[in-house]
């Protein structure tokens, strides 16, 4: 998976342990919801978890339609749109798909025609994109989507934008898409936004111009440093390591210049977050994701998601079972007292606006189990969960 995919899935960290945090950062932008309360400044958000002992208001989901074992790719996709109705009713705040190509194992490769299906099978959760590669696409192109959207489906959609590149040489050249694109990232998000305000000289965009659709940035590296300067939410994960991505939130909030949309910093971490009746089950629920990075890492290849058994048989080489082994550290998991207390921690630390959580797993009933537990641990639910 490309590494400036802010979105991707973290590595896996006992919920319990010091190192729970894997996040990522958000950005949102152009109104369609109210704009976020500040988070900068002498970091109110991080005063706010200090002192109130509380985690970030908001949760949200991004589904990347894995493959499963005995399943292609439009069971995935179907199971996507099924899976978004289910976060809906738990109280989640948005549910976003992403844009992969070319990588077996993952379905989500038409980001905005993905949103259409969700959108239409759900009626109050936010829908937007953890996020639509730029370097991929033309800003014009990406406006007259994100404004078809916003039309049918006004007051809900959510515009994340990314940098990202294909996953593999033949499939950057089959995009057309290549590093020096990757470099115009903020001048394509400048050129995008512009179309939505209707400043682009000589170029009139329907049904986008006049819209206020929410544009975040996924961000790794400068993105931070865009989503500052541009005025926009940031989404972030700790990819390169959880001091980095505190360093970059932190640069982020210093320069952050407040927007007609944006007016203060607003950072969403991505994190893979695994609730469980015990440390165990919820340990279980990583597996298949974590396999799943390692391979692709070593293989250049997703594989479809294998029941828990199974990988836990396998014959790893040595590299594979550290990079198994280190995304399964990464992640927060445990029981809901667990989980509970690794967010809080995680909410000291950065002071995050809002979570958004990536957990796949090849059991989507126990998925599904995870995110209701969640739902609860967050005060999402009225009630707790049973086991």
């Amino acid at each position: 998976m490309p590494d400036d995919d802010a979105t991707r899935p973290p590595a896996t960290t006992h919920a319990g342990g010091d190192d729970a945090t894997r996040p990522a950062a958000t950005t949102h932008a152009r109104g369609g919801e109210a704009a976020p309360a500040a988070s900068g400044g002498g970091n109110p958000a991080v005063v706010r978890a200090l002192t109130l002992n509380v985690m970030p208001p908001r949760f949200s989901v991004l589904d990347r339609s894995r493959t499963r074992q005995g399943q292609g790719h439009p069971e995935a996709l179907r199971d996507t749109v099924a899976f978004a109705r289910e976060i809906e009713a738990l109280g989640y705040h948005r549910f976003w798909v992403s844009e992969h190509h070319g990588v077996p194992g993952v379905a989500g490769s038409a980001p905005t025609v993905l949103a259409a299906a969700v959108a239409s099978a759900t009626s109050r959760i936010r829908v937007g994109t953890g996020g639509v590669m730029l370097p991929n696409h033309r800003p014009l192109v990406v406006a007259e989507q994100f404004g078809v959207l916003e039309s049918l489906f006004p007051g809900r959609i959510d515009m994340g934008l990314g940098r990202s590149l294909g996953f593999t040489g033949p499939v950057r050249r089959a995009l057309g898409a290549d590093k020096a694109d990757a470099e115009r990232f903020r001048e394509q998000v400048a050129e995008l936004l512009g179309y939505f305000a209707g400043d682009r000289p000589g170029v009139r965009v329907s049904p986008s111009e006049g819209l206020r659709v929410p544009a975040f940035v996924l961000a790794t590296g400068a993105g931070a440093d865009h989503a500052a300067e541009l005025g926009l939410p940031l989404v972030i994960a700790d990819v390169r390591g959880e001091d980095a991505m505190l360093r970059a939130i932190e640069r982020y909030r210093d320069r952050f210049r407040p927007s007609a949309s944006t007016p203060a910093p607003y950072v969403v971490l991505s994190r893979t977050v695994a609730v469980a009746e015990t440390t165990e089950r919820a340990y279980e629920l990583l597996v298949s994701e974590a396999w799943a990075m390692a391979y692709s890492r070593t293989r250049g290849v997703f594989p479809a998601l294998a029941p828990v058994d199974e990988v836990l048989s396998l014959e790893m080489t040595d590299r594979e079972r550290r990079l198994f082994q280190e995304a399964v550290r990464a992640d927060v998991h445990g029981t809901e007292d667990e989980v509970r207390a690794a967010l809080t921690r995680l909410a000291e630390r950065t002071g995050a606006d809002e979570i958004l959580v990536t957990t796949s797993t090849y059991d989507r009933g126990r998925m599904l189990d995870s995110y209701r537990r969640l739902a609860s641990v967050a005060g999402l639910l009225s009630a707790p969960v049973g086991s």
